[in-house]
């Protein structure tokens, strides 16, 4: 018997015409690691929620076909008895965070479980360990970053020990190296504790090597299920299709049979097929030099910015930042460096302790939020605090009806260019995760400022769409705007940016091209990066590794 099995699940979301499940079947066994993937809005989320039972019963609507828990139906089980046996971890997770301390956060549930004191303060102990919180136990969740946000939720979960734990993008807002210390706690659960596994993650570099079985999903659908992951990249490949992890991808497009699944993999396979030799990178030649000196005047000028909150926590120190118009700057760094922090100053919603920050000559400080609204458009990271008009149309038009600009033209053209037409009508926040990104970012650009400020844009975003915003930035770059982009996206920030910024406990460390700072970093890189690391260091991109494979491949075709 399956630890869980779905029979003929169809679910409606109320005054839904279109069904988010259609006739799922599934079955998943004790102990097994399951991923699933697909696009936004391809009906992941609704799947994981029907199997936590929150479909129907908080969401509504309608449903046919049956969800089981060791041969008992969810609906005929208590919900105490659901949560001592599934824990879910959700895509957002200030939507499940209750207690405003974290550490009351993680006694929360185990509370409501009835669970012994003494065996509480344990486990807090272990999986604030784990998840390296002890420091902030005592700290508010509101003034958390998201990443720490997220680690709450997961410990919070892992602290009422479950059966099965389910996550919806647990990574998301984690900084490279916590995203990969998370995913291999996760596995680790998996295989000493037997505890079942059902992982829902869009950037799936981090986690496609890890699962036994891969689900695709689209438009409510599971089209392919399978516990071959070789298999899976190929199959993915041959039918075009983007959710297949960027290493895999690049060896499948070359014209390799059998795409590897990690990088270790790659580069065995690498220097098996081309005879490559490792390379000095203090000799390459071919990265790019740093930034050019501008000739125009600056858009944003910081310097000497100094923040501490009230609480007397000093959060930025001594930092220094120029942007230009045209400049594509991504802000990395661990969670808690004080990126966000920065980009509420600049956005004029927190005010520097010491230091000035200028934006075209003219101080952040002596102007109004409003006045700042049409040139400096700022995306936080959590895109419901912007969506409150009834549909998608008139959350573009509230922004151009605020600033008196024209809206006939742009609204359908921000649709278009944002793949949200077909969402026009639609109210907002009944989409998925990533498409109310989008429509969020749409009422940024809607003002068309000429500094464009993203905290996480791609967020819930798959693969398909990171693209289309990539290309929607570059499109406003090459136009003149300059862009500033927090992200743990290491994949995005290398295809897409110009320049990288390192921060680290409020200050600044590096700034150079994406070329220098993503190809010598251990842990800071791209899939293709690693791949191509103290080989050919200039390769940091997907269309860069292309086409030295494709030069490779060619070459040994010949000498063959």
């Amino acid at each position: 018997m399956a630890l869980l099995e779905v029979k003929n699940l169809t679910y409606y979301y109320p005054d839904e015409k279109r069904p988010a499940l259609d006739h799922i079947n599934l079955a998943i066994q004790e102990g097994e690691f399951v991923l699933a993937v697909g696009g936004s809005g391809s009906g992941k989320s609704s799947l994981v929620r029907a199997l936590t039972g929150l479909i129907p019963d908080f969401y509504g609507g309608r449903i046919g076909g049956s969800v089981q828990l060791d041969g008992e139906d969810l609906s005929s089980l208590d919900r105490s008895k659901i949560v001592q046996r599934i824990g879910m971890v959700f895509q957002d997770p200030e939507s499940q965070l209750v207690m405003t301390n974290v550490e009351n956060e993680l006694a929360f549930g185990m509370e409501n479980l009835g669970l012994p004191v003494e065996l509480m303060k344990r486990r807090i102990v272990e999986v604030s360990g784990a998840l390296s919180l002890q420091q902030f136990l005592k700290n508010s969740i509101p003034q958390l970053s998201g990443g720490l946000k997220q680690k709450v939720m997961l410990a919070s979960v892992l602290a009422m020990q479950p059966d099965i734990l389910i996550l919806d993008e647990p990574t998301s807002q984690l900084d490279p190296v916590a995203g990969e210390e998370i995913l291999t706690m996760v596995r680790r659960l998996n295989e000493d504790n037997g505890i079942t596994v059902i992982l829902i993650e869009q950037r799936l570099e981090r986690c496609f090597h890890l699962a036994d079985r891969i689900l695709f999903m689209d438009q409510g659908k599971i089209i392919y299920n399978s516990n071959d992951r070789k298999a899976t990249a190929s199959w993915a490949a041959a039918n075009r299709n983007p959710f297949i992890p960027p290493l895999a991808k690049l060896f499948a497009e070359v014209g390799f049979a059998q795409a590897p699944m990690t990088v270790k993999e790659g580069r065995k396979l690498l220097k098996s097929s081309f005879h490559l030799q490792r390379t000095s990178s203090s000799n390459n030649t071919e990265i790019a030099d740093g930034p050019k000196i501008k000739q125009e005047s600056p858009l944003l000028e910081i310097e000497k910015l100094w923040f501490s909150y009230e609480n007397g926590t000093e959060v930025l120190k001594n930092v220094n930042l120029t942007l230009f118009p045209s400049d594509f700057l991504v802000i990395m760094g661990e969670n808690a460096a004080g990126k966000t922090t920065l980009l509420k100053n600049i956005r004029g919603l927190l005010h520097p302790s010491r230091g000035k920050i200028r934006i075209k000559g003219s101080e952040v400080k002596t102007m109004t939020v409003a006045a700042l609204a049409g040139t400096v458009g700022y995306l936080a990271q959590n895109p419901n605090d912007y969506l409150f008009q009834p549909t998608v149309r008139e959350e573009i038009e509230f922004t151009l009806h605020n600033l008196k600009l024209d809206k006939d033209s742009k609204v359908e053209m921000l649709l278009e260019k944002l793949a949200l037409t077909r969402y026009a009508e639609t109210n907002p926040r009944d989409l998925s995760t990533g498409e109310r990104q989008r429509v969020a970012l749409a009422s940024i650009l809607a003002a068309d400022p000429l500094l464009i400020i993203l905290d996480e844009p791609t967020r819930g975003l798959d693969y398909e769409m990171k693209a289309l915003l990539g290309k929607l930035l570059g499109d406003l770059q090459k136009e003149g705007h300059a862009l500033l982009v927090v992200t743990h996206d290491v994949e995005f920030a290398a295809e897409y940016a110009s320049e990288i910024l390192f921060m680290s406990r409020g200050q600044v460390l590096a700034r150079d091209n994406k070329n220098v700072m993503l190809s010598r970093s251990i842990f800071y890189s791209s899939q293709i990066g690693k791949l191509f690391y103290k080989i050919d260091d200039s390769i940091v991109t997907f269309q860069e590794g292309k086409k030295a494979l494709s030069e490779y491949f060619n070459l040994n075709k010949l000498e063959e």
